[in-house]
């Protein structure tokens, strides 16, 4: 885990160029994204770290495979955000060999925003309206001016729009995550990057 601000973490992953993330408070903390790797789940545990939520960003595949691992905790992401088979699909494209584990469906959900208290830290989840998804979450540390945007913002590749996406509202979006005056914004897939980044990049176009 790299400490990207106070008490706010990411881990970056060689497999697909994905970002997860870490907030910590005092004798808590919260998962952004569970990724596909069971045993960042050991590593956590090794570390003294046992997250009491995950907060799915968007439901496709490379971020919510390896929610299992983390259980029990509470599983929290927009009210649109459906985990089921359905979404396998989309690993299939990369991997050959079948998924094995559980799909782990929300168990906490909400429509607009919601704070959460994370040790005492505060955090607050953000549906902006669709974009990449019709779901994305955008989650917010304001003490630290951290934001995990989720696949809304790449970093080393053109952002994504599947199936799903909205690319007319994508822009809209990102305006109204710049207005919670990151410091950092965090994407789905690369390094850490700062608003200016956000501003200037490319919204794809509809597939």
């Amino acid at each position: 885990m790299i400490e990207i601000a106070d008490g706010v973490f990411v881990r970056r992953h060689t497999e697909l160029d994905l970002t997860l993330g870490l907030i910590t408070g005092s004798g808590d903390s919260l998962l952004v994204d569970s990724g596909m790797d069971p045993g960042l789940a050991a590593v956590l545990a090794g570390e003294g770290l046992r997250p009491s939520r995950i907060v799915l960003t968007h439901n496709h595949f490379d971020h919510v495979l390896a929610t299992e691992a983390f259980l029990p905790c509470e599983v929290w992401a927009h009210e649109d955000c459906v985990v089921d088979e359905s979404l396998l699909a989309g690993r299939a494209e990369y991997y050959d060999e079948p998924f094995t584990g559980t799909l782990v469906a929300p168990t906490h959900t909400f429509r607009d925003s919601v704070a959460l208290d994370v040790g005492g830290r505060r955090v607050d989840l953000h549906h902006f309206g669709p974009a990449h998804t019709s779901h994305d979450v955008v989650v917010h540390v304001p003490d630290a001016g951290v934001v995990f945007a989720g696949d809304l913002v790449e970093q080393g590749a053109p952002a994504q729009a599947g199936p799903d996406a909205t690319p007319a509202n994508w822009r809209h979006v990102l305006d109204l995550l710049l207005e919670l005056d990151p410091r950092i914004v965090v994407p789905g897939h690369g390094n850490p990057v700062d608003a200016a980044f956000v501003r200037a990049m490319a919204i794809p176009e509809a597939s």
